[in-house]
């Protein structure tokens, strides 16, 4: 078994989140409205029209809008497809080593090597930018958006079971992180039509 730093175990502990939008108490009100088939999650002012069927977990300033198959909804938990939405609280350590995420280095808030997102006894490595520049989140809010290449690798001999992008919509003023290694399906348009208060 891998040792983890304190830190991450507790950033870990924190965010396991047990129950889903529907059902939770801390996602009723302006979290989530639900009409017709969409609902709206909200997060630090900003307002997402995402499928009813998506599921919300959150825990202070991480939230997690699961979109498929989930077996743990925790802290980037293998096997939990969705997105993540954070604050200045998450970004505050999201830098390899525990130091405040900027954008120029990838969203990676620990200091060993992370589980790879589709199989937990694989590690991940996040190398160069595939893409960048800037992106639309709703009117008036651009991010600072950067793809990174990542693979996920055997411990043992570090052979490559995997690859994946590491999408990152960062807005420095409004202090949200979004991050997605599923691919999700329609996520820049969402985000693209996201609506601020």
């Amino acid at each position: 078994m891998r040792k983890r730093s304190i830190v991450l175990a507790a950033m870990a502990g924190a965010a396991v989140l047990a129950a889903p939008a529907a059902a939770s108490a801390s996602t009723a009100g302006p979290a989530s409205e639900v009409s017709s088939g969409v609902k709206t999650v909200s997060f630090r002012g900003m307002h997402l029209k995402v499928p009813s069927g998506w599921q919300v977990h959150r825990d202070g300033d991480w939230m997690l809008v699961q979109t498929g198959a989930c077996e743990t909804p925790a802290y980037f938990a293998p096997k939990c497809r969705g997105f993540w939405i954070l604050g200045p609280k998450a970004i505050k350590y999201g830098k390899e080593g525990f130091g405040p995420y900027t954008g120029e280095q990838p969203f990676y808030p620990a200091s060993d090597v992370q589980r790879c997102p589709f199989n937990g006894k694989h590690g991940q490595v996040i190398g160069k930018p595939t893409a960048l520049g800037l992106r639309q989140v709703g009117r008036g809010h651009k991010a600072k958006y950067v793809s990174w290449f990542g693979r996920c690798v055997k411990y043992g001999n570090g052979e490559q079971t995997a690859t994946f992008d590491q999408r990152e919509w960062f807005l420095p003023t409004s202090k949200v992180l979004v991050v997605d290694v599923w691919k999700t399906p329609g996520l820049s348009n969402i985000l693209k039509h996201a609506t601020w208060s």
